[in-house]
Parts: C-alpha cells; sequence; structure tokens
C-alpha cells in the first residue's frame, strides 16, 4: 500500500460524510453510560455491581437484535437500515421522559440499544465498501474518529450537568435533547439517497454461500469475531469502571474524573485519526499487532498500583485501544463478498455484548481492591495480540 492510494471514490463522498455522522451519534449515546453509572450509584445509593445493569440492559440490545438487523439491512438495504435505527434511538431516548417519573430507565436504555444495533450494523460495513479495497480499515478509522468525538462530547457535557454543585441531575434532558435530535436526522436520511453497494457475481458467487452457516467457514472471520468481542469487553469495562476506578482511589472527585476521562476519550479520538492517516501506508494487522502489545503494557502497568505512573498508563491506553474496533471488524469481513458482509456485520454486531463484562468486574471492584477488575480487559487485549500476531504471521 502507498500513499497515493485513495480513501475514497468521487461518486462516494457524499456518502461517506453522511453515514460518518452516525459514528458521532452513536458515540454520543453509549459514552453517556460512562457517566450515568457513577450517578446512579449516588442518587439511589446503589453498588457498582448493580449499577452494572445499566450496561447490560443496553449492549443486550445488541446481542438480541444484531441477527434481525442484518437480515432487515439485506433484505431493504442500508438506508432503511439507518433509518430504523434511527427512530429506535430516538424513541429511546424520549422515553427518558416518562421514564423519569417512575425511576426506572432499564427499558429506554434497552431500546436505545436496539437502535443502536441497527445503525452500526449498517454503518460499519457501509463505509467498508466506499472505495478500494486496500484502504477499507483506514476509511472506516476516519469514520470512527467522530465516535471518539462523541464520546468525548457526551461524557464532558453530560459529566458537566449532573456532577457539577447545584445541578438538577434530571436525565431525562440530556437524553430528551438527544431524542429530539435523533429524530431530525432520522428525517433527513429518510429523504436523501444512498448508493447501494450491488451484490456482485464475481465478488460473491453462489459457490461461497451467502448464509451465517457460510461466513462462519472463513477460519479469519471467526477469529475476528472473538477478538472483536475481547476487545468489546476490554473497551467498555474500562470506559464503565474508570470513574469509579478514580474515585474510589481518591485519585479525585466526581467531577474531575468525568474530565479526564473526557481527556482520556479526546486522545482516543486523535488515536483514531493518527491510524487512519498512519494505515495509509502500514498494514492493518502490522498496526493492530504494535497498539495490541501497547494495551497490554498500560493494563500491566494500571494493575501494578504505581500512583501517577498507573493512571497515565490508563489514560494512555485510549491511544493504543483507538483503532482496535474499526481495524478488527475491517480484517474479519476483509476477504468476504458484498452480500456476505451485511451478514457477518449482524455477527460482529453481536460483540457488544461484551460490555455485561462489567458486571464481573464490578463485583471484583466491590469485594476486592479497585486495580484487581484490570484482569478482564488485560486478558481481552491478550485475544486481540493472538488475532493481530497470528494474522501479521499469516500475511
Amino acid at each position: 500500500m502507498t500513499n497515493r492510494t485513495k480513501l475514497t471514490d468521487r461518486q462516494y463522498v457524499v456518502p461517506f460524510v453522511l453515514i460518518t455522522t452516525l459514528f458521532f451519534l452513536w458515540g454520543f449515546a453509549r459514552a453517556i453510560l460512562d457517566v450515568l453509572n457513577k450517578h446512579f450509584q449516588d442518587e439511589l445509593h446503589i453498588s457498582i455491581t448493580q449499577s452494572a445493569w445499566i450496561q447490560v440492559t443496553t449492549y443486550f440490545g445488541y446481542f438480541l437484535m444484531a441477527i434481525p438487523a442484518g437480515w432487515f439491512i439485506s433484505r431493504w438495504g442500508y438506508r432503511r437500515g439507518v433509518v430504523f435505527g434511527l427512530t429506535l434511538f430516538a424513541l429511546g431516548s424520549l422515553a427518558f421522559i416518562p421514564a423519569s417519573a417512575f425511576g426506572s430507565f432499564l427499558a429506554a436504555l434497552f431500546v436505545i440499544g436496539c437502535g443502536l444495533t441497527f445503525l452500526e450494523t449498517a454503518a460499519n460495513p457501509y463505509v467498508t465498501e466506499l472505495g478500494p479495497r486496500e484502504t477499507a480499515s483506514s476509511r472506516l478509522n476516519l469514520s470512527q474518529t467522530f465516535n471518539g468525538m462523541g464520546c468525548f462530547m457526551a461524557t464532558l457535557l453530560v459529566g458537566q450537568f449532573l456532577f457539577s454543585e447545584g445541578s438538577s441531575g434530571d436525565v431525562s434532558v440530556p437524553y430528551g435533547i438527544m431524542g429530539v435530535v435523533v429524530l431530525l436526522i432520522a428525517l433527513i436520511f429518510s429523504r436523501v439517497k444512498l448508493p447501494e453497494i450491488v451484490d456482485s457475481p464475481v465478488d460473491d458467487d453462489a459457490a461461497t454461500g451467502n448464509g451465517l452457516s457460510d461466513v462462519l467457514k472463513n477460519r479469519w472471520f471467526r477469529f475476528g469475531l472473538l477478538a472483536l468481542l475481547a476487545y468489546e469487553v476490554a473497551e467498555i469495562s474500562i470506559n464503565s469502571y474508570f470513574v469509579n476506578f478514580v474515585t474510589g482511589t481518591g485519585w479525585m472527585d466526581k467531577l474531575s474524573a468525568s474530565r479526564v476521562v473526557s481527556l482520556a476519550l479526546v486522545i482516543f479520538m486523535v488515536g483514531r485519526f493518527l491510524g487512519s492517516w498512519i494505515m495509509r501506508s502500514v498494514r492493518a494487522e502490522r498496526m493492530l499487532l504494535y497498539c495490541a502489545v501497547g494495551t497490554v503494557v498500560c493494563m500491566l502497568l494500571t494493575m501494578m498500583n504505581l500512583g501517577t505512573v498507573s493512571l497515565i498508563a490508563l489514560i494512555l491506553n485510549y491511544l493504543f485501544e483507538a483503532i482496535m474496533f474499526p481495524t478488527i471488524f475491517s480484517l474479519a469481513v476483509r476477504d468476504l463478498g458484498p452480500r456476505q458482509k451485511k451478514r457477518a456485520a449482524s455477527l460482529l454486531m453481536m460483540t457488544p455484548i461484551g460490555g455485561c463484562a462489567f458486571l464481573l468486574m464490578g463485583y471484583m471492584a466491590d469485594h476486592a481492591s479497585p486495580f484487581v477488575p484490570f484482569i478482564i480487559p488485560l486478558l481481552g487485549f491478550c485475544v486481540v495480540l493472538a488475532f493481530a500476531w497470528r494474522l501479521s504471521k499469516a500475511k
């Protein structure tokens, strides 16, 4: 691959820009959970383990809805999948307004999770198709940069709203605003035309098969599916535990913690931008290998309870993990045809169920040292390291 390899084709520039805006939306929605978790612990006087059901409810929606989303998109196309996902996302967000009267938000979070599943199942494989195969990882990393921007904005703005002195702490306010914005974006997508990727007999002939069982016959896809699940376990667990960890160790208060995690997510966003640029000249599997080594080292340093060094290692981990989701995703589907990618995406989008691992991490935090729970993301990053090493060796 050379630096002259184009990122996308001219006819796909507008669709690429439009789809990339969606990455910001679901980054914002998922990152709110990281501050919402700590907020509910203090407001409802519950443990970390109990508050972990926020993540479980949301990411269980991914697990249940991923395959139906893949079927819907295969039948009706990417654009309708996006519009339907945005509609569910908006309805779940607006449901926070009546739910606040009852003090139970789990049903609304589940609906949001279902909507995000449709968005991610449509957008991720669609971006990999909007240009040359050689730059698919770079292209997806660039789109995912805006996912990092959404995460940063969510923790900064919502954290400031919930944890500032004198704040009402009414979570229906940010969710209500988000619901209205998402509805407007759904209206825009219902009016625009997005080019559908046409299945080609050359890329996706009858001999390869198009069912889920046929997709699973590809050994690199199976390994990529496992690696993506392991990454989701690590990434979501760290994000969900961050505020609890730095406040539990006495390093800072809640408001400061929300600002520091926002800084970490800025680093995460920068990491994706740099990764997108670097992978135009460095093979994606090689880049993934380097970053996987970095995350493993950072987790080990964090667990060693070295004070400031551990905190810096935890923040630096966001730089190394930044390129992992889009890179693993694009590598897992690289050898599949267009129709197979739609089905493969539905399996890959089941992996956020790994966020439920925070339930175990919360249990460890409630019953052991605050540093012990990092064994879970450490193991997850080790699986990613094995995938990158095997793929690099094969290539």
